[in-house]
């Protein structure tokens, strides 16, 4: 976990918690096939450890879109809706990102009191999920200059390999996308696509975990192994 000015930023691995292979240990998403009490009992440690009261965590129904939803409490209703950012301008409520190779991003300006967490795959990076988190945090009262954006362990440009003519799609729309593996096939990396949407932004303080959760068995990766479990970042302010 990291902290400035108020502001928290959290991103977990894989253990510590109570699940059962192939989803060991400490899974958290709910809709990956583990057994939804020890799920339940994983999302109460995680909150634990960082502190936090499980009841005031907001999860998302993702999907790689655009859409953003702006909260002020955890849903009230059964079904979570399907979005891929959360913004909220309330202290204390801490917003989550399920992750197994997508960049989660994590924003937030104290000075504003808004923060702001969205789930960024290829095709929500290619849709602008995070510059529309970006504009309901501006539309909250945050500027650019002063948000603080980290990112989490994500599948990297040097293993994350694609058709030669998805990357091209790619680049045409964020060209700082465009990479190549360590093998030397075509690749894309989203977490370099992020960084460079918030750049254009004006979002000058950016910082990227240097973990590969593909590279990582301290992590799960979708790409490596299919069936397996969710990393979780979050975010809150004091």
């Amino acid at each position: 976990m990291s902290s400035t000015s108020g502001a928290h930023f959290a991103f977990t691995d894989r253990w510590g918690g109570v699940s059962a292979a192939p989803y060991d240990q400490l899974n958290l998403g709910g809709a990956v096939g583990d057994d939804p009490a020890a799920v339940l009992r994983n999302r109460d440690i995680a909150a634990g450890a960082l502190g936090l009261d499980p009841g005031l965590v907001v999860w998302m129904n993702q999907v790689h879109g655009r859409d953003v939803a702006v909260v002020e409490g955890p849903w009230t209703t059964g079904e979570i809706p399907a979005v891929d950012a959360l913004v909220t301008a309330r202290r204390g409520l801490a917003l989550a990102v399920l992750t197994a190779d997508c960049t989660p991003v994590l924003l937030a300006d104290p000075v504003a009191g808004v923060v702001a967490g969205a789930h960024a795959g290829r095709p929500g990076m290619l849709a602008g999920v995070v510059p529309a988190a970006v504009e309901a945090m501006i539309a909250l009262g945050a500027q650019p200059s002063r948000i603080t954006a980290r990112t989490g362990p994500a599948v990297c440009g040097r293993c994350y390999e694609v058709p030669a003519a998805m990357r091209a799609d790619v680049a045409a729309v964020v060209p700082e996308a465009w990479a190549e593996t360590s093998w030397g096939t075509p690749a894309v990396d989203v977490t370099a696509g992020v960084l460079a949407q918030l750049d254009a932004l004006g979002v000058t303080d950016r910082r990227a975990s240097t973990v590969c959760t593909l590279e990582s068995h301290d992590h799960y990766s979708y790409r490596r192994d299919r069936t397996t479990g969710r990393l979780a970042a979050y975010v809150w302010l004091d």
